[in-house]
């Protein structure tokens, strides 16, 4: 059993490492269920922080500030229900900091959700 494992920790770790864009849709809807009115768009951003933090490995979370203009678009309570991003693992440019790679979360507009899945994003770097 102990064998089973040690491949995968190996390769999470592996991968953790690479720079990668990947595209997911965030249903803000359901994270947001039962938030007062005048919490919600900071709320939103929190956890768009948590969702990218969670997905890419990274502590370092930045949020670009078409994001935020989309997510307050609406007001303070009328957050979109869902939000396609885009998030994009990068080295740190910052030669003191502690973390090696950070994540900014950017925003991707589309017509519908319908049909959308996590997707690749090849980079052009």
């Amino acid at each position: 059993k102990i064998d089973d494992m040690s491949p995968k920790k190996e390769k999470k770790g592996s991968t953790m490492g690479e720079v990668v864009t990947r595209e997911y849709t965030v249903n803000l809807h359901k994270r947001l269920h039962g938030i007062g009115f005048k919490y919600r768009a900071p709320r939103a951003i929190k956890e768009v922080k948590k969702f990218a933090e969670k997905q890419m490995g990274t502590p370092d979370i930045r949020i670009d500030t078409r994001l935020n203009k989309h997510l307050w678009s609406q007001g303070v309570r009328g957050v979109p229900f869902r939000i396609r991003v885009r998030l994009a693992r990068l080295r740190n440019e910052d030669e003191d900091s502690v973390h090696k790679l950070y994540t900014l979360v950017t925003h991707v507009n589309v017509a519908t959700f319908k049909g959308l899945q996590t997707e690749n994003v090849e980079t052009s770097s």
